[in-house]
């Protein structure tokens, strides 16, 4: 998953077959690097 941030920047989310992102990890993703809160973003998984 890419998520394109508005001033262009873009964060890559990895996503492998068979493995599973740590919790951790993604919570880190979620909150530094896209900075949204997690609700937000699994709005937009989902």
């Amino acid at each position: 998953m890419v998520y394109k941030h508005p001033d262009g920047r873009r964060t890559t989310i990895p996503h492998h077959a068979g493995e599973e992102l740590g919790p951790g990890l993604l919570n880190k993703i979620i909150k530094k690097n896209l900075g949204i809160a997690r609700d937000e973003f699994m709005g937009y998984v989902n």
